[in-house]
Order: structure tokens, then sequence, then C-alpha cells
């Protein structure tokens, strides 16, 4: 494990990162006086830590995967790709993107298993697929049938989920309790400056959150 110190927070916030997982930032959020790990799309972070593992969803996924008996818990983002044919054209794509969002599924579950968890222990709570540009099409409903349709064939115990809307969202996971914190985003004039998600995703990242807070 990976001794990190953040001096910004003016206290001891030495904390052991998990192997892997030591690239993601991490910064001190004195509004939850713990450390906070931001994930992006096509990351993934595994803990056992008293920390917050953050991420801001558009039509993208992220599951929050927790093995509660041992207080070990997980998050990732995956966007699964558009169509580069015909634009009602999803044949190929389906194809590509569900090997993506299986591949991001995947890594995290094993991840969590590297750690210590149990597979039988683990409980799934997944957000996002929002259509929040609706010039598109809407992504974010494949996103929800992919994992929902994985989920169902692992025979993995979802125990909650947030899901579509037109809305993007902010989540926050505990990985140590398995508490996750949902801020549906409202800011319309933020969704219509920009035509491509990641672009979107880093601005909305860094601004100020506002919206009603949901817990699961």
């Amino acid at each position: 494990m990976t001794l990190l110190t953040d001096r910004r927070s003016g206290a001891s916030a030495d904390t052991a990162v998990l192997p892997g997982f030591e690239h993601l930032r991490r910064y001190w959020d004195p509004a939850q006086s713990c450390m906070t790990v931001k994930v992006l799309p096509g990351e993934f972070y595994v803990s056992t830590l008293d920390e917050l593992v953050t991420t801001v969803l558009g039509s993208c996924i992220s599951a929050c995967i927790h093995d509660a008996r041992r207080g070990i818990g997980g998050m990732n983002h995956f966007m699964l790709p558009e169509p580069r044919g015909e634009r009602d054209s999803w044949t190929a794509t389906v194809g590509r993107a569900a090997r993506y969002g299986s591949d991001a599924m995947e890594q995290l579950i094993n991840a969590i298993l590297a750690a210590g968890g149990q597979r039988a222990d683990l409980q799934v709570k997944i957000f996002g697929g929002g259509r929040v540009l609706a010039q598109l099409t809407d992504i974010g409903q494949r996103n929800i049938e992919f994992v929902q349709r994985y989920i169902a064939t692992e025979k993995l115990n979802l125990c909650a989920s947030d899901l579509g809307d037109v809305y993007p969202r902010q989540v926050q996971f505990f990985p140590n309790s398995g508490r996750v914190r949902v801020r549906m985003l409202r800011r319309h004039d933020d969704v219509a400056l920009v035509s491509d998600e990641r672009i979107y995703l880093k601005r909305l990242a860094n601004d100020p959150i506002k919206g009603e807070v949901e817990l699961f």
C-alpha cells in the first residue's frame, strides 16, 4: 500500500491506498472532513478506507459495489460508445459497448475480490443513464439496459438504483460504509453549452453543486 499525505488540508491525511489506484486524483474535502477521490470516465477505484469517492454522470453509468461484512467498496464510471455508422444503426456499436461495459464491471468486481471481498456478499447500486443532450440518440437508455442485463445475468444483488431522467448527476460514494449520496444537477444552460459529453463532464465536475440530495 502507498501512504499519501495531503498537506493542503493542514492536518494529517495519511491514507493507505490499494495498489493500482495511486494515479487517481485525491484531495482533502473540508466539507466532508475526509479524503476524496474523483473517478473520471473509464476509471474505477476500490478502497477499504473511510473516504469519499465521487463522479459526475450524464449518459454514463456508475456502479457502486460494496461488501458490507468487510467494509470494502468501489465505484466505476463507464461510457458506452456512440455509433460510427448511420445514426440509428446500433448493431456493431452494441457489441463494442457491451464489451466495454462488461470490462468495467468485471474489473471493479475483481479488484474488490482481490482486496478481500466475497462475491456472495456484494451489494450493487447503479446510477446515471440520463438523456442530458436531447439532440443525440438516447445512449443513456442503452447504458441502462446493458447494466441491468449484466446484473441479472451475473446474479448480483442490486439493492438501489437511480437511472434515466434528463438531468446529470453527481454521485458521492462512501466505500467503507456503502452509503451513496446523489445530487441532481438541474442547470440547463450548462448542458446546452456543450456538444460532447466528455467536455460536459469535465466542466461540471468543478462547478458548484446545486439540487436535491437523495440517499441510497
